[in-house]
């Protein structure tokens, strides 16, 4: 009998360990308040094998309730700037009323670590492996506004729910402890679930539970939603009915994403042919509702088509609502079907999504171009943009952050991710990469393998292991390098023909080296005439590999002809034959995306300002693409029509990147320049540089560093009617920069040494800025310089400035640097001493030491003083300081300076007021860039 209860318990315990959680929630919406009062039940399965002494709950509306927390902390980091300046009612809260268990008695609880999404419940006595507990919860939810993640209520008094009602946290060999970061999942076990919702008369309610009834009462009406096996819990009531319920094959789709006026029966149509396709690849999917909704679309949306605007219509009608569709219907089908680890193991949903995509727009709308029917117009035909196929932007995005070396594993958590890599980059890869496998393997080894690995784990807890499991089984040869070198590092793919031997025997001999530590396979093409006449694939290429292949017709060998590789570089897969060259040369007019079939050289219009040279004008020849590369130039002769005469800047840099290294990246290379510093007076500057680039091995921080080394060397014309003293001059500068700029906290410092023959000197800049969560904001900088010898004292030309350096290295962008009256000499470069007042002395040519500090007064509105103190030799330091009031319309891009109190006294009461105001203006395209680019990358 003992034996037969051991059997009965072995064959049992799986079922307890797969048993689910169960939830009951009554809820009721009080509109005036903007909350939901809500009495909870959760009845808690132990699906591990040792006892629990607590369990956890998310309660991630409450992650709104701080400027701390970590969502906002996220926000933070992304430079999003609404929730820390929201108003407190906008951010949204839980107010816990009470935790008891089922016979009534209260249950200690807290948020541990002061964690505010997370709540721990005390029990009162360990919970056995196996064994379930109910508790209830009475709280409130003050619901936040919609516009920090598009969910919450929205301006038209809608509530759109996610993440609301409390569910316990999954265990998975331990507690899955996850904060709400916006990442649009939550990791939970399947759970049961039923919903008593009482809302307004005037509501409607939609959700992708069963809707089992609705009972009417004066003034309200009551709901109820049920479901199994459920991890979603978006929910929406609304003032007027927002959605529509579509038939596709035996499930019902409720949505309102936008539909670009197409017929309903059109729409119908195009999801059941999405359905059908789906159940063909996958499966079919277990629940009877498919809840998607424009938000769901708009944060992960179909990047490229989510810009356009509504008047340019490139593509034919219904294509784009087609993959809106599609990609959103899937998204969900995965996400509420494949139970898995959604922050660590995402890039198995992502690898299915866009495969499936890629796949989806290859059978329906095949040969369909990048940019749609705006390929066929004459002057866009010509760039190599218009040649791209749809399916080709996956890879091309990807590779944006390769060349970027921001590239990331795919099995990186989502939480660690760069913006840019978690929206876009890393699930492109995944995708790319599965295709990848596909073109390698030969067969539908893969597609058959993404059905099988989801009719298998369908609404069960799984992972990427299994996953694998799955493929290896069924592939024909080895694909461990796609586990290991492609899933779990971001090793770069880059192959290049070494040599290639003719042979005897009328065949080849081909030499490849991989250029990267890893072992994938490379396709290796024979071309003639432009077209492949030959393929093979190349496995296990660890350093050198050597292939012999038939001679036939190959006038070229090409390695990835058909891009069906992910890789780093193609620009160097080519090798010659019986050509001339490996590649032919190629000029084009503006910035194109690159061509690896070619030489490519572009060339563009471009135009600078400043006050002596005018608007200047002329050719830009350049050979840098819309993806970054290793070796630039640029060349940029313009004629200036202020000066009348020829103006411009050349560079040639090569740069040299590490992956996974705290020194990150080293280039080198000389820039040289020539413009006018004067009326009818030109300067020429050329400078050999070499910078070492370190920086944070979590890219998502903002820390870097930087060592620069040049020498630069300046020529100036001799001035007739003010001599100077050294018209020409070299000067080597090794400069340091510590830098790590973000929304709440900003810290820079730079060390900077000179050296010329008439003198050496040392500075010290350090810039500091903190936002506090009362929305007040403190800016500090310090600078500090000394001379350790200068035999140029006759004049001030390097000396220290107080408030407008002589920028005698030409690094500034000034429209009038050699100014000492009107507007231009009014722009402020806030460098060396960063004074706003103009004051006496104006320069050191010992030491300065200045403290610079500004706090905002009303929104971009900040009041500043400066304090500091110049010394000249032969004369007592002078103690100088200013004040006034300072406009940051958009800080460090365009700010007025206006002055008011100072060593001069008030002058805001003296006369010609409006010349002592200073201000910041940025032209730069490439720093306007930035402002936008940052919260990216």
């Amino acid at each position: 009998m003992k034996y037969l209860q051991c059997i009965f318990l072995v064959l049992l315990f799986p079922l307890w360990l797969s048993a689910q959680n169960a939830m009951k929630v009554n809820a009721r919406l009080v509109d005036s308040l903007h909350t939901i009062e809500v009495d909870q039940q959760i009845t808690f399965v132990n699906t591990e094998e040792r006892e629990l002494v607590s369990i956890y709950l998310n309660d991630w509306n409450n992650a709104f309730s701080s400027k701390t927390s970590p969502l906002a902390k996220r926000f933070a980091e992304d430079f999003a700037r609404r929730f820390h300046f929201a108003r407190q009612e906008e951010r949204g809260h839980t107010s816990i009323e009470s935790i008891n268990s089922a016979e009534g008695f209260a249950l200690e609880w807290d948020r541990p670590g002061n964690i505010e999404d997370l709540v721990r419940v005390f029990l009162p006595e360990p919970l056995a492996s196996g064994d379930s507990i109910t508790i209830n919860l009475q709280y409130d939810l003050k619901i936040p506004d919609d516009k920090f993640t598009r969910f919450g209520r929205d301006g038209d008094g809608n509530y759109k729910l996610r993440y609301w009602y409390m569910t316990p946290a999954p265990l998975d060999n331990g507690w899955k402890l996850y904060s709400h970061k916006d990442l649009g999942t939550q990791y939970v076990s399947p759970y049961s679930i039923e919903i008593d919702i009482d809302i307004p008369t005037e509501y409607y309610a939609a959700s992708a539970l069963d809707l089992t009834r609705t009972q009417t009462r004066k003034g309200f009406k009551t709901i109820h939603f049920s479901g199994d096996q459920r991890v979603d819990s978006k929910m929406y009531l609304t003032n007027t009915y927002i959605f529509e319920s579509l038939p596709a094959n035996s499930n019902k789709v409720i949505t309102n994403i936008r539909d670009e006026d197409i017929e309903l029966e059109n729409k119908t149509k195009l999801l059941s042919r999405t359905f059908s396709f789906l159940e063909n690849r996958l499966g079919s999917y277990p629940n009877e509702n498919i809840f998607i909704t424009q938000e769901d679309y708009q944060n992960s949306p179909i990047y490229g088509l989510n810009q356009l605007p509504g008047f340019i219509r490139p593509f034919p009608d219904g294509f784009q609502y087609d993959l809106k569709l599609f990609k959103t219907v899937t998204n969900y089908y995965l996400q509420n079907s494949v139970f898995i680890n959604p922050r660590t193991e995402k890039w198995v949903t992502d690898a299915i999504l866009v495969s499936l995509m890629i796949d989806y727009v290859d059978t329906y709308y095949p040969k369909m171009k990048l940019i749609g029917n705006l390929s066929d117009i004459i002057g866009i035909r010509w760039f190599h943009a218009a040649d791209l196929e749809f399916n080709d932007q996956y890879q091309f995005l990807y590779m944006n952050v390769a060349r970027m070396n921001i590239d990331q594993p795919l099995n990186t958590s989502q939480d660690s991710l760069v913006k840019f890599n978690k929206n876009i980059a890393n699930a492109y890869k995944a995708g790319v990469g599965i295709k990848y496998l596909e073109e390698f393997l030969g067969d539908s080894t893969v597609s058959k393998s993404i059905g099988e690995f989801y009719k298998k784990y369908k609404l069960k807890p799984t992972s990427d292991d299994q996953f694998a499991e799955i493929l290896q089984k069924n592939a024909g040869k080895d694909i461990s390098w796609f586990f290991e070198d492609y899933v779990g590092s971001n090793t770069k793919i880059d192959f290049k023909i070494q040599k290639v031997t003719e042979r005897e025997d009328d065949s080849l001999d081909v030499q490849i080296r991989n250029l990267r530590q890893n072992e994938m396979p490379v396709s290796l093409y024979g071309l003639k005439d432009g077209k492949s006449i030959f393929k093979t694939w190349v496995e296990k290429v660890r350093d050198t590999k050597t292939v012999t292949i038939p001679r036939m017709d190959i006038e070229r060998l090409a390695l990835n002809y058909e891009a069906e590789i992910p890789e780093f570089n193609q620009r160097n897969n080519y090798k010659r034959v019986t050509t001339l060259l490996n590649k032919p040369l190629q000029f084009r007019l503006l910035q194109d995306i690159e061509d690896p079939r070619y030489n490519q050289i572009f060339f563009m219009p471009e135009f600078d300002f400043n006050l002596y040279d005018g608007i200047s004008i002329g050719p830009k020849l350049y050979n840098k693409t819309v993806l970054s590369k290793t070796f630039n130039f640029s060349l940029s002769p313009k004629y200036g029509f202020g000066s009348e005469t020829l103006v411009g800047s050349a560079s040639f840099y090569n740069a040299h990147q590490f992956e996974n290294n705290y020194l990150y990246l080293i280039y080198y290379g000389i820039g040289g320049s020539r413009y006018s510093y004067g009326y009818d007076l030109f300067y020429q500057k050329y400078s050999p540089f070499l910078v070492f680039a370190f920086r944070n091995s979590y890219l998502r921080s903002n820390e870097s560093q930087r060592l620069l080394i040049r020498n630069i060397n300046v020529h100036r014309d001799q001035n007739p009617e003010d001599p100077l003293l050294q018209p020409d001059y070299n000067v080597l500068n090794v400069k340091y920069n510590y830098s790590n700029p973000n929304f709440l906290k900003h810290l820079t410092a730079s060390f900077d040494y000179q050296l010329s023959d008439k003198f050496s000197k040392i500075a010290v800049t350090a810039e500091y800025r903190k936002l506090f969560t009362n929305n007040r904001q403190i800016n500090l900088r310090f600078f500090g310089g000394t001379f350790l010898y200068n035999d140029a004292r006759n004049n001030d030309y390097f000396s220290f400035a107080l408030d407008r350096p002589t920028d005698y290295l030409f690094d500034y962008n000034y429209y009038g640097r050699s100014q000492g009256s009107g507007l231009f000499s009014q722009q402020i470069i806030v460098a060396e001493g960063g004074f706003k007042s103009q004051l006496q002395p104006e320069y050191a040519n010992e030491w300065i030491t200045t403290i610079n500090a500004s706090t905002n007064i009303w929104k971009w509105i900040y009041a500043y003083g400066d304090v500091g103190i110049v010394k000249n030799r032969h004369k007592n330091g002078k103690l100088l300081y200013d004040s006034g009031i300072r406009m940051s319309l958009v800080q460090d891009y365009f700010e007025l300076f206006l002055p008011v109190y100072s060593n001069l006294g008030w002058e805001v009461a003296q006369e010609n007021y409006d010349e002592k105001i200073r201000f910041i203006v940025s032209l730069d395209i490439g720093t306007i860039i930035k402002l936008f680019t940052r919260r990216w990358y």
